[in-house]
C-alpha cells in the first residue's frame, strides 16, 4: 500500500471521527471505523489464508463486535489508532532503512566514455569492462576500475565510511558511487553495474535487514501460538462474566504489536547505521552472535602490522659518519638488490629527503647481503662475514632481539653504521586494541611469523595470548580450543589461508573488504575500510542494537502486563487500551532509531598522515 494511500485512511477516518462528535451523528462514527477497519480486514483475511492469526485479526474482531454492541466510538477508536500506528510504523522503518535507501540514491546513472579519444555521454548499461571513463572535479565515479592517468582527491564514504578524501594516482583502485573532489582521472572500467562494489554491497545491506535473529525467530513462533491463546482467552472470559466489551477490550489490549516490531526494527536500525560507517554486517542472526563475542583472533601481519618492512634504525659506529652518510651508502648499495628489505632501507632514506643514485657494480652474496662500489669504495651491506673488522655485536644482537632485522654498512672491510628494518606496528593497532579490551573482549594474535618477532609485537600492543611460527590449519586448532572454553570467537584473516578458521569461528571478520567483492558476500562481518578500530565499533554497535532489543522486548511485554490488569481491575476502555497499546509501539521504535546516531569517532590513523601517504599505506599494505 502506497504511503498516500495509507495515510489517507488515516486522514478520512480522523476527519469522519471529528464530524461524528461535532453532529453527534452514529452514521459518521460507523463510517469511520470502516474506513480506518477495511484494509486491517483484508490484512487480516490474507493472513487467514495462509493459515495464520495475525494481530489484525484481533483488532478488526474486536471492532466488528464493539459495532454489534454499539459502541461505536470504541470501534472507530480502536481502527483509527491502529491504522494511525501502522502509518507511523511504516514511516518510522521506511526512516531506519535510509542507510539503504541513500546507497541505492547514490547509484550513477551515466558516465562520460572516450571514444576514439572523444567524450561521450552514455547511459551506464552501454559501457563494457576496458572502457575508458573520464571523471572530472565533483563529478560521480561511475564503475568500479583502476586510475590509468591523472590524480585526485576522491570522497569514499559511501563505500569505506572514511570522512577524508583518498588520494587517486595512476594504478589506484577506484569505487562506483564515490565522488571525485579535485582532479581529473581517466579510469578503466571493470566493475559496472550490478557487478560493482557498491552493488554488491546494497544487495547485502538488503539481505541483512532482512534476515531475522534468532530472537525474533523465537517472537515469531511465540506469537503463533499467543494470539489463538488470546482469542481463546477472550471468548473465555466472555463466556464466564458474560460481559462482550470487557472479552472484546481484552483482544485488543493483548495485541502484541510492540513486541512484534521490537525485534525487526533494531536490527535494520543497526545495520543501516553500520552499513553507512562502512561495516557490513551480515544480518540479524550474525549481529546477535557479534554482541557475544569475547575472543577475537587476529594475524600480525598485515592486520596489527603494515604488512611490509619499514627502516627503523640506523646507528653509527665510526664517528667520521653522521647517520645521514650511513643510510645513503647503504640505501645507494641496496639498489642494486631485489630483497624486500633493500625496498624498505632505500625507501627510509627518500623519506628523509636523501638523493639515493644507482651503484656503478655490484655482487650479492649468498645468504650475507650485497657488496656494491660506491664512489671507488666498497660498501657493504649484511652480516658481519662481509667485513674485515668484526664489531662489536651488542648492539646488533639487542636489534634482533627486539624482532628487528639488523645489518652492518662497512666501507672497505670497515664497520660505520647499522641499519635495522622490521615490518612496523600499524598507527591505529594500539587505539584498537584498547577499546576490546574496554569492551571485555580477549586478544589473541596467531601468525606464522617468528616466535621472537611476534612476541615483541605482542608487548607493545598488550595482546592476551601469542601463538607464532603456525601453519593455517593450525589457526583452526586454536579458534576450536577457544570455543571449547566456552568463549565465542571472532576470527580476523585475509580469507585464503585462514578460510578454515574464519569458516569455524562463530563471526569471519574480513578487513578492507572494499576492493573484495568475494569478501563483501561471504564474510560474516566486512571491514570496507583498512581500519582496524572499525572491528571493536562492530563488535559495540552488536551489542548496542542487542541491548536495544532487549529494552523494547521489557516495554512492550510490561505494556501488556499493565494493560490487562487495568483492564481485569476496571478502568482501561478499549480506546484507551489501544491508544496506550500503539503508544508503546512509537516508543519502541524511537528507541530503536537511537542506534541511528553517529557514533563512529574519526579515525586517528588518517589525521596523522597526509592523504596521499595514507591511502598508499592502505594499497599496499
Amino acid at each position: 500500500m502506497k504511503t498516500w494511500k495509507t495515510w489517507g485512511i488515516v486522514i478520512v477516518s480522523g476527519l469522519l471521527i471529528v464530524l461524528s462528535w461535532i453532529t453527534g451523528s452514529d452514521l459518521l462514527m460507523i463510517a469511520a471505523a470502516v474506513v480506518a477497519g477495511y484494509q486491517i480486514a483484508v490484512s487480516a483475511i490474507q493472513a487467514l489464508r495462509i493459515k495464520m492469526i495475525s494481530i489484525d485479526l484481533l483488532v478488526i474482531v474486536a471492532a466488528v463486535g464493539a459495532l454489534f454492541i454499539n459502541n461505536y466510538w470504541e470501534s472507530a477508536a480502536v481502527t483509527f489508532l491502529f491504522a494511525l500506528g501502522k502509518a507511523l510504523e511504516k514511516a518510522t522503518m521506511n526512516r531506519t532503512r535510509k542507510a539503504l535507501s541513500d546507497l541505492v540514491d547514490s547509484a550513477p546513472e551515466t558516465a562520460t566514455v572516450l571514444r576514439d579519444g572523444e567524450p561521450e555521454t552514455v547511459e551506464i548499461w552501454e559501457l563494457t569492462p576496458g572502457d575508458v571513463v573520464l571523471v572530472k572535479n565533483g563529478e560521480q565515479i561511475p564503475v568500479d576500475g583502476h586510475v590509468i592517468s591523472g590524480t585526485g582527491g576522491v570522497d569514499e564514504a559511501t563505500i569505506t565510511g572514511e570522512s577524508v578524501p583518498a588520494e587517486k594516482f595512476e594504478g589506484s583502485e577506484v569505487f562506483a558511487g564515490t565522488w571525485l573532489r579535485s582532479g581529473v582521472l581517466r579510469i578503466e572500467a571493470i566493475g559496472i553495474g550490478s557487478d560493482s562494489t557498491l552493488a554488491k554491497i546494497i544487495h547485502r545491506v538488503e539481505d541483512a535487514q532482512d534476515d531475522k535473529a534468532k530472537t525474533q525467530t523465537f517472537l515469531e513462533k511465540f506469537s503463533k501460538y499467543y494470539t489463538p491463546g488470546v482469542m481463546i482467552g477472550a471468548l473465555v472470559v466472555g463466556l464466564v462474566t458474560m460481559n462482550v466489551e470487557l472479552a472484546l477490550t481484552l483482544l485488543v489490549i493483548a495485541c502484541p504489536g510492540a513486541l512484534v516490531i521490537s525485534i525487526p526494527v533494531s536490527i535494520v536500525a543497526g545495520i543501516g547505521r553500520s552499513a553507512r560507517d562502512g561495516v557490513l554486517i551480515k544480518g540479524g542472526e550474525y549481529l546477535e552472535t557479534s554482541a557475544k563475542v569475547d575472543a577475537v583472533v587476529v594475524d600480525k601481519t598485515g592486520t596489527l602490522t603494515n604488512g611490509r618492512p619499514e627502516l627503523t634504525n640506523v646507528d653509527v659506529l665510526d664517528p667520521s659518519y653522521n647517520e645521514d652518510e650511513v643510510l645513503t651508502l647503504a640505501a645507494r648499495a641496496e639498489t642494486a638488490s631485489e630483497h624486500p628489505l633493500a625496498e624498505a632501507i632505500i625507501r627510509g632514506a627518500e623519506n628523509r629527503g636523501l638523493a639515493v643514485e644507482m651503484v656503478e657494480a655490484a655482487e650479492p652474496v649468498a645468504g650475507k647481503g650485497i657488496r656494491a662500489q660506491v664512489d671507488d669504495r666498497t660498501i657493504a651491506v649484511g652480516s658481519a662475514d662481509l667485513l674485515d673488522e668484526i664489531p662489536e655485536a651488542t648492539r646488533i644482537l639487542e636489534l634482533n632481539e627486539q624482532g628487528r632485522t639488523a645489518m652492518y654498512v662497512g666501507v672497505n672491510g670497515h664497520p660505520v653504521g647499522i641499519v635495522a628494518v622490521a615490518d612496523t606496528i600499524r598507527t591505529d593497532a594500539p587505539a584498537a586494541i584498547k577499546s576490546l579490551h574496554d569492551k571485555g573482549v580477549k586478544v589473541i594474535m596467531a601468525t606464522g611469523d617468528a616466535r621472537r618477532v611476534a612476541e615483541n609485537v605482542a608487548a607493545e600492543l598488550g595482546v592476551d595470548e601469542v601463538h607464532a611460527e603456525l601453519m593455517p590449519e593450525d589457526k583452526l586448532t586454536i579458534v576450536k580450543e577457544l570455543q571449547a572454553r566456552g568463549h565465542k570467537v571472532a576470527m580476523v584473516g585475509d580469507g585464503v589461508n585462514d578460510t578454515p578458521a574464519l569458516a569455524t569461528a562463530d563471526i569471519g571478520v574480513a578487513m578492507g573488504a572494499a576492493g573484495s567483492p568475494a569478501a563483501i558476500e561471504t564474510a560474516d562481518i566486512a571491514l570496507m575500510a583498512d581500519r582496524l578500530p572499525r572491528l571493536p565499533y562492530a563488535l559495540g554497535l552488536a551489542k548496542r542494537t542487542v541491548r536495544t532489543m532487549r529494552v523494547n522486548i521489557g516495554i512492550a511485554l510490561l505494556t501488556v502486563a499493565v494493560l490487562l490488569a487495568g483492564v481485569l481491575l476496571g478502568g482501561v476502555t478499549m480506546s484507551i487500551g489501544m491508544l496506550v497499546h500503539e503508544a508503546s509501539v512509537l516508543l519502541v521504535i524511537a528507541i530503536a532509531m537511537l542506534l541511528l546516531r553517529p557514533t563512529l569517532e574519526k579515525d586517528d590513523t588518517a589525521a596523522d598522515l597526509p592523504v596521499a601517504q595514507a591511502t598508499q599505506e592502505a594499497l599496499t599494505s
